[in-house]
């Protein structure tokens, strides 16, 4: 897999470089392009168009001639080896979608079949026929279905020759998966950037910073209380004070008397 991505300044150079005798802004050459391609990737024939490639072992360089208002046009792209993300995002993954996408279309196709066998076997429990007999068939069977397609079907369908097939056929349905992940990539994204987002913002607070709000109704206990202790203090402070000053007065015991004293 080879790609390109020049930006801006090297379209602008590449084009004065090879068509000299054309200027042209940045958009009126990738309209250009776009123009030239676009047919051929759908399948169009274009005589207009020729193309020539030069490969080495980091390079890909695939020359193009044309015409643009009647005077020739030429542009090199000028492509490098892809790296194995890239492959992965613009192949791979596309691919393995558009397998999944297909082998679920498969069974709800079988499952639509059954369906209709079953329909047509109560049709005839009820006595409904046939007004042509060439529109009769066979109860689908998954098992037969799928050993037909591997034999047969499948040799003829690895003959895609030089890709086309699978370009004018399959074209929408990648266009379809690649728009579905590209969607799911973005909605990935916004959520990690809120998510990212809120971190921040959690943690720009100082964590060194504890502040304590205590109620009213705790504060209100907390001074009766120590009011009350400060009470209670003072009381037993004062009657200290008054036994202290308070004379001690001494009794004499008193001699038992016996009966013989």
């Amino acid at each position: 897999m080879w790609y390109e991505n020049p930006n801006t300044e090297k379209i602008q150079q590449r084009s004065k470089e090879l068509n000299k005798r054309l200027t042209a802004p940045v958009a009126s050459i990738l309209n250009c392009l776009s123009n030239l391609f676009c047919p051929i990737l759908e399948g169009r024939e274009k005589n207009s168009v020729s193309f020539s490639c030069h490969l080495s072992s980091s390079t890909l360089i695939l020359h193009v001639k044309s015409e643009l208002l009647g005077l020739p046009f030429c542009w090199d792209f000028r492509c490098v080896a892809a790296p194995l993300e890239m492959m992965s995002c613009h192949l791979l993954r596309p691919l393995m979608a558009m397998s999944l996408a297909m082998h679920s279309q498969v069974q709800e196709l079988a499952s639509l079949l059954l369906q209709k066998d079953a329909e047509i076997e109560d049709y005839r429990e009820s006595g409904a026929t046939l007004s042509l007999e060439r529109l009769k068939t066979e109860p689908f069977k998954e098992e037969t279905f799928l050993h037909t397609f591997e034999t047969e079907t499948l040799p003829q369908a690895c003959r895609l020759g030089d890709g086309r097939l699978f370009t004018s056929n399959l074209k929408s349905l990648y266009v379809a998966v690649t728009q579905q992940q590209a969607r799911t990539a973005r909605k990935r994204h916004w959520a990690e950037s809120e998510d990212f987002g809120s971190l921040n913002h959690a943690t720009s607070q100082d964590p060194t910073e504890e502040v304590v709000d205590l109620p009213a109704a705790e504060e209100k206990t907390e001074t009766q209380l120590l009011s009350a202790q400060h009470v209670e203090e003072a009381v037993v402070s004062s009657s200290q004070a008054q036994k202290a000053q308070m004379p001690v007065v001494k009794t004499k015991r008193k001699k038992a008397k016996g009966l013989f004293s």
